[in-house]
Order: structure tokens, then sequence, then C-alpha cells
């Protein structure tokens, strides 16, 4: 059996507003990466920069959305990072994420449910070190996603390899 990780967060906000949280380069900013390149349709790039400089090897260069049916879900092929840059980014097929935005609406207030799935792992023990850290890194993000949505609060800007500037 595929081993696949499941991550999901409550937004308070509609499924539209969450959607592009997903597929709007400024928002994508403000949350999961220094820079982004996303196209919005499919087979459009999903490029995300976390450290601009270092864009061939610091990134999602190259990765294409899969999947988009507006406002409801989306996946895109996705990369390591350096660490793991050499075993991830050269597999075929790449790991893959798909998201889904569920209306969970409570009390007359927009709600939407993100569910990401991260598919495509090996089971060779290489790729437990992958493994362990999309786990730690996909909780980061949707705390930090939560806190922009829910809380209001900007996160802190993504700085290369946790420098702080």
């Amino acid at each position: 059996m595929e081993k696949v990780q499941h991550h999901t967060v409550t937004l308070n906000c509609d499924a539209r507003t969450a959607f592009g949280m997903f597929t709007v380069n400024e928002h994508l900013e403000a949350w999961l990466t220094a820079k982004a390149d996303v196209e919005s349709k499919l087979g459009g790039k999903y490029e995300l920069f976390w450290n601009p400089p270092s864009r061939e090897s610091d990134s999602t260069i190259g990765c294409r959305i899969t999947t988009f049916l507006q406002d409801k879900l989306i996946g895109f092929d996705w990369k390591g990072p350096l660490e793991y840059k050499d075993l991830m980014n050269d597999a075929d097929p790449l790991t893959h994420v798909s998201v889904f935005f569920l209306p969970a609406d409570e009390g007359g207030e927009a709600r939407t449910m993100v569910h990401l799935i991260h598919s495509g792992w090996r089971s060779s023990p290489e790729w437990e070190g992958p493994w362990k850290y999309f786990e730690n890194a996909w909780a980061l993000c949707f705390k930090r996603l939560e806190q922009l949505v829910n809380a209001g609060e900007t996160p802190e800007p993504w700085h290369p390899r946790g420098e702080r500037t």
C-alpha cells in the first residue's frame, strides 16, 4: 500500500478565498513561500521559490498543475527541499499534492475545510527522511495559513535556510 500524508485545517473563509490561498501568487507568498509563479489552470506552472536567488535548486521549478476544479480541488507535482533534492526531484514520477476545499459553514459564517493529500512516497529506507520532513513542514505551513486567515496575523517572512535578516 502506498504511503500518503494527510493534513487538514478549517479556515474562517469561503471556499473561493481558501482556494486562492493556494493559487494566487501574492497569497502563497504570505504563508507558504518567498516567491510564487503559479498559473491557475490545468497544466499551468506551480513553481514556488524558498530562496529566489537559488531558483534552480531550492524550489518546485518545473512542477505543473495536474488537476484544477475552481474553488474545489487543485493537484500539482511536488519536489523536495535541498537536503532531499537528489532523491525527490529526480524521482519519476514526482510526489504529488492534492488539495480539496469543502464548505463547512457554521451558523451563517463561511468556513472551509482544507484537506491536503501528499502522495507518491516510495517505501525504501532513504525516503523516511523526506517523509518526516514533510510531515513537519506541512503541519507548520498549515499553522501559518491558519494564523494568516483565521487570526488575521501575517506570519514572519520566509528566509533562506532559516536565516534572519
